[in-house]
């Protein structure tokens, strides 16, 4: 693994989300890198409102460290990936969901799907 010069982080407002939130700030602040921030508004969460999450999200986020914010819809893992490639990330930084053994199983988890398909190093928060 290079340089980390930029970091993704989807968001979703879960506590392993805000957690990945926290360690992918820790690590910018530490790496000079910039982040980008995803909130795909799928099925399972298209009721909660983005600018919720990211204004909870800027509150902690240091001055000094630039961040964007991008919206998606979608299959979530889809739009993840298509995110990292679009703004070049050299990392995802996310929450793990937590779904349990037999359905994460039968529907696969986000995370789970990200870290098969990214292009770049892929760290899952629990």
């Amino acid at each position: 693994m290079g340089t980390i010069r930029k970091i993704l982080v989807p968001v979703d407002g879960s506590d392993n989300g805000c957690k990945a939130v926290d360690e992918a700030i820790y690590l910018a602040s530490k790496c000079g890198a910039a982040m980008e921030f995803v909130y795909v508004a799928s099925g399972v969460n298209r009721d909660i409102p983005s600018h919720l999450i990211f204004d909870r999200i800027w509150q902690k986020l240091p001055r000094d460290i630039l961040a964007n914010k991008h919206v998606e819809t979608g299959e979530i893992s889809s739009a993840i990936l298509k995110v990292a490639d679009a703004t070049k990330a050299d990392m995802i930084i996310m929450g793990s969901r937590g779904l349990g053994v037999i359905k994460g199983a039968l529907m696969g988890s986000v995370s789970q799907k990200v870290v098969e398909q990214a292009k770049v190093p892929v760290m899952v928060v629990k």
